[in-house]
């Protein structure tokens, strides 16, 4: 049966780490969005983070989108400063047209920093993309 299911690849869609400011807690945080930039709609989105380096991992965290607009982003984390230097893994599962998707990205350690931001499609913010 596993032959069966065929994982097609993953355009037009990314991930962004972003420096935003908590109006609540009058602070700056890193939050992570998943940005669909395609003219369809993802639909049964699953996103599975954790960090990693040679002595520390964070636990694993699940995240699930029933749909995601065409065009549209969508908040799914803060990261904490401490996992700033570590690897970060984000990976992607979703449906389009009845097909599945999957794909990973990696934010290397120390690879999210005020000097990496760039302009993020869709957001019009600045942030850590990763495509």
């Amino acid at each position: 049966m596993k032959k069966d299911i065929h994982i097609l690849e993953v355009k037009d869609v990314s991930m962004a780490v972003v420096h935003e400011f908590n109006d609540t807690y009058k602070v700056y945080d890193w939050n992570v969005y998943i940005i669909n930039d395609k003219p369809v709609d993802l639909e049964m989105v699953i996103l599975v983070s954790k960090g990693y380096s040679e002595d520390k991992k964070t636990a694993t965290f699940r995240k699930k989108i029933e749909v995601l607009p065409a065009k549209s982003f969508a908040k799914t984390e803060m990261l904490l400063e401490d996992v700033l230097s570590i690897n970060n893994v984000f990976n992607l599962t979703f449906f389009q047209n009845n097909s599945l998707f999957e794909k990973s990205f990696e934010f290397r350690k120390n690879s999210i920093n005020e000097m990496a931001l760039q302009k993020i499609p869709l957001m019009n913010i600045k942030g850590v993309l990763r495509s």
